[in-house]
């Protein structure tokens, strides 16, 4: 298992991806958003976890998805910022 990274340090490490894009990349990125199967599962888990209702192995699943939204959301961030 990888260790765990922080946010910040997170951050810090895809500021030089995010400068790579051109416009054009950084604008469609910026739009992109789950499939809809995908955002289909991601909200049953949500839901699942709010009730306290997560099999491990939905719970394993869930954090998974969590962590590389959250990679996705700071790599995002960024574009948006470079893009003003």
């Amino acid at each position: 298992m990888l260790p765990k990274v922080s946010r910040t340090g997170l951050t810090r490490l895809l500021e030089p991806l995010a400068a790579c894009f051109t416009p054009e990349v950084a604008a469609r990125i910026v739009e992109l958003r789950p499939e809809a199967k995908l955002q289909a599962r991601l909200d049953e888990l949500a839901g699942k976890a709010n009730e306290g209702a997560l099999t491990e192995t939905e719970r394993s699943e869930y954090q998974e998805y969590i962590e590389a939204f959250d990679i996705f959301g700071i790599i995002k961030s960024k574009v948006h910022l470079a893009l003003r």
